[in-house]
């Protein structure tokens, strides 16, 4: 009896996801996957860890998406950051030229230029929050796609080690860089 009447008086669960909450993830999370540009930009950023090695293996892809979602934040905000195509399309022109020029600068000045990019990318991210949707779960779903999107690049990036694993790999680079040369055009036109 005393479980009937439990039944008869429960009320819905608050742990589980509230309407709408799961399509902010989702658009999040797809955010980055459905434009090329981010795709090859995110995807360079693991690929030039890889290719540098420790400690910018891991540093470089937890950099960009760490100060891409302060840009996402700016962006959620309405707070202006002017360029952001063309920053977005530099990205890959300078991650591609990076990869394929097998660069070496110093770690800080890697991050950095990293850093610089994520805070662009995260902007447009960040702006582009469709309306009703939960801000946090949309952010966390673009961070999350482009941890992967790193991951993907490091992973591709291992094969640095062969001789012809380098040649595929600047062959890779040249490919990012010529993408952030098409959008770089498509941005200033």
């Amino acid at each position: 009896m005393f479980g009937l009447a439990s039944l008869a008086f429960a009320t819905p669960a608050a742990a589980h996801i509230m309407k709408g909450e799961a399509i902010g993830f989702i658009s999040g999370f797809e955010h980055p996957i459905s434009g090329l540009d981010h795709v090859l930009a995110m995807v360079a950023v693991g690929l030039w860890g890889a290719q540098l090695g420790r400690p910018a293996i891991w540093l470089l892809p937890v950099t960009f998406p760490m100060v891409m979602a302060v840009g996402g934040f700016l962006g959620l905000i309405g707070a202006g950051l002017p360029g952001g195509e063309i920053a977005i399309a530099l990205s890959g022109v300078a991650l591609g030229a990076a990869v394929l020029l097998q660069a070496r600068p110093p770690l800080p000045v890697a991050a950095a230029v990293v850093g610089l990019f994520g805070l662009f990318h995260g902007y447009a991210h960040g702006a582009e929050l469709p309306p009703g949707q939960n801000a946090l779960l949309y952010s966390l779903g673009f961070v999350l796609a482009t941890g992967l999107l790193h991951g993907c690049g490091v992973a591709i990036g291992l094969v640095h080690r062969w001789p012809w694993g380098r040649i595929a790999l600047r062959g890779a680079g040249l490919a990012v860089l010529s993408g952030g040369v098409y959008f770089l055009r498509s941005a200033l036109t």
